[in-house]
């Protein structure tokens, strides 16, 4: 179980526009980016377990089909796919709550709070189940956005940029953290699509460095999620865990 501190925090709340919040976010993921790492490695790690479990290796894959020329290909075809596939979508949803962790940690670099390792692991411990529904649910949402090929998602995510921090913050139920990102994103929706769209941007930006850019940029989008939710939401009370 977990309580709520009452008293003011020390912290800073972006203003409510794209830039302000984006630079906020820059600061914040300043000071947790060496736990973004452990979590992006942990991830990666496990996906290349999964990789070889399965048989599946979509790198070569790629390489493959770059050499032929020939891009007109059937991954349901390709020897372990289907499983790959399954596992790896069981992995993104275990692993949801490491993200929520994340927060956890920017919220506490954020006002001050002295950080522990064992704070990534928060979402294990808080609000588990909602959490796990609610990347169910948001990765079915996403699944069904790309298949209408790859813009509309451009257009859904933002409607779910602040259901990870409403889970943590406010232990909500998944459906609660869906509904209530909804309604605040759709009345701010301009600036949600651009702070989704930059944070994004930023977030992949480590392709160009190859492997370990990914590993320093992509958690980038938690800290993009925890700056949109003070900006609209205040600065949440910090969380205090009973031992």
């Amino acid at each position: 179980m977990s309580e709520f501190s009452e008293f003011e925090q020390q912290g800073s709340v972006p203003e409510r526009n794209t830039g302000s919040i984006i630079s906020h976010a820059f600061e914040m993921y300043k000071g947790v980016f060496l736990y973004a790492i452990i979590a992006m490695i942990v991830y990666l790690l496990l996906g290349f377990v999964i990789q070889t479990i399965t048989g599946f290796n979509s790198a070569s894959m790629m390489e493959e089909m770059r050499e032929s020329g020939n891009y007109d290909f059937n991954y349901w075809n390709a020897p372990g796919f289907p499983l790959y596939l399954t596992l790896s979508g069981l992995l993104g949803l275990l692993l949801a709550p490491l993200y929520v962790g994340l927060i956890y940690m920017i919220n506490k670099y954020n006002t001050k709070n002295p950080i522990e390792f064992s704070d990534l692991f928060i979402g294990y411990r808080q609000n588990f189940v909602n959490i796990l529904i609610y990347a169910l649910l948001s990765g079915i949402i996403s699944t069904v956005a790309l298949s209408l090929c790859v813009i509309p998602i451009v257009f859904v995510y933002p409607f779910l940029m602040l259901g990870y921090p409403i889970l943590l913050f406010e232990n909500a139920s998944a459906t609660d953290a869906i509904g209530k990102s909804f309604s605040i994103v759709k009345e701010n929706y301009g600036t949600f699509l651009g702070v989704t769209i930059l944070g994004f941007l930023i977030s992949m930006a480590g392709v160009v460095l190859c492997f370990i850019g990914v590993i320093l940029t992509a958690p980038f989008i938690m800290a993009v999620m925890y700056s949109a939710y003070c900006a609209y939401l205040g600065k949440p009370r910090q969380i205090m865990l009973n031992k």
